[in-house]
């Protein structure tokens, strides 16, 4: 069938959703959100094989760059929208110039311009459209993935020095990965420790749980599903439905539940985030789509942290906090529940960030990792920061 043969395939990012998925995709395309174990790129890379490029800001695209088929046949995919079965057959099955839409929203379409034929797709795919829909649709994501990728495969041993409550076949260990001494409950949902991870002693596990390669779990850490632990991040004290998105660090005591942490991020020893008001009343969150706090239905709702943030030691925050790209936070006392990206202090006061003194610890910090802050990551970071100098305090 000739729309089985399609291969190129962009990723695109859709405007509203976009917005609404701030801060972590003012340094990210949408589909690059890590969701459930993997990102949701990675999903549609499982599900159509291809090559792969993304549709996104301008800003980003020096990173993120989107590539054309020469004869103009490219298939377009929502961002932030999961894979399923049914969802890929009704997008394969699309001639040139058409579209796949949910309430009228164009979720795919093959060909470039605008579709000439509209097609109400009739399925509920999962989607994520605001931020706190990453740790609030974790929970499926995580077992889709996990059946995924575990599908006709054999798990590492757990030691004996651990113990198992529930099912067996819902843990899932990857080569290189060390258990020890930890307990681990599946009734809930799976747990899958991805490869080179670690879960030290005395750490007890409630799935749905991921750890991605190399992530840690130190002594005595409790983890609650659903939480994510994307690739290299380390968690100790007591974390409850959190998506770690990579290379952070919440290494000691102090509670963090439904948060969104993104990349390179460090959260000190005692830091604890509120995920619940003392009157249970439902949340205001900061929008940055509309430059002011939105009601919400949620009366669960934690930490939001952009990428390179950072949470001095003992620091608090309250609930449904949103903290930018770039924000070094410490102190006594509690923030505002917005802090633009690329400030520092503390409640006595916030300033700018001095962006050469960013660069050098952002350029310290990746070297642990043995990774590098590019000259296009600068540019980018400083375009971010230009986005904000109207709105500092």
């Amino acid at each position: 069938m000739n729309n089985l043969t399609m291969k190129n395939i962009i990723l695109f990012d859709p405007e509203e959703a976009r917005a609404d998925l701030l801060p972590l995709t003012f340094t990210r395309p949408v589909a690059l959100i890590r969701h459930g174990i993997t990102t949701i790129a990675e999903k549609w890379q499982r599900a159509i094989p291809g090559t792969y490029s993304y549709a996104t800001q301008d800003y980003l695209a020096m990173k993120y760059s989107m590539i054309e088929a020469p004869d103009g046949d490219n298939l377009f995919i929502a961002g932030n929208l999961h894979p399923d079965r049914e969802l890929v057959e009704a997008i394969l099955s699309l001639e040139c110039g058409e579209a796949l839409t949910i309430e009228g929203k164009i979720i795919a379409r093959r060909g470039n311009g605008a579709p000439d034929v509209l097609k109400e797709y009739p399925g509920s795919p999962l989607i994520i459209n605001k931020v706190w829909d990453i740790f609030m649709l974790n929970d499926e994501a995580l077992k889709r993935d996990f059946t995924a990728l575990t599908e006709g495969r054999r798990s590492k041993p757990l030691s004996d020095s651990c113990r198992l409550i529930g099912d067996p076949s819902m843990l899932f260990i990857e080569e290189g990965a060390t258990v020890e001494g930890a307990i681990i409950n599946v009734t809930k949902g799976p747990v899958y420790v991805g490869r080179d991870a670690e879960i030290m002693e005395g750490a007890c596990l409630r799935g749905p749980i991921a750890l991605c390669e190399h992530a840690v779990v130190n002594m005595g850490g409790k983890i609650y599903g659903a939480t994510t632990l994307g690739p290299y991040c380390k968690v100790g004290g007591e974390l409850n439905n959190v998506v770690m998105t990579g290379y952070s660090n919440k290494a000691h005591d102090g509670f963090l539940g439904n948060a969104v942490i993104g990349e390179w991020c460090n959260l000190g020893a005692g830091c604890t985030a509120s995920n619940l008001k003392n009157t249970y009343a439902p949340v205001r969150v900061w929008s940055f789509a509309e430059s002011s706090f939105v009601k919400t239905d949620l009366q669960f709702c934690g930490l939001i942290m952009g990428d390179h943030s950072k949470a001095g030691i003992n620091t608090m925050f309250n609930t449904a906090t949103v903290v930018g790209v770039g924000v070094n936070f410490y102190g006594a006392g509690f923030p505002r529940t917005f802090i633009p990206s690329f400030t520092e202090g503390s409640t006595l006061g916030m300033k700018p960030v001095i962006m050469d003194r960013f660069f050098d610890t952002a350029s310290r910090m990746m070297a642990r990792r043995h990774k590098e802050l590019t000259p296009i990551d600068k540019e980018i970071f400083i375009n971010i920061n230009e986005q904000f100098l109207g709105v500092r305090n």
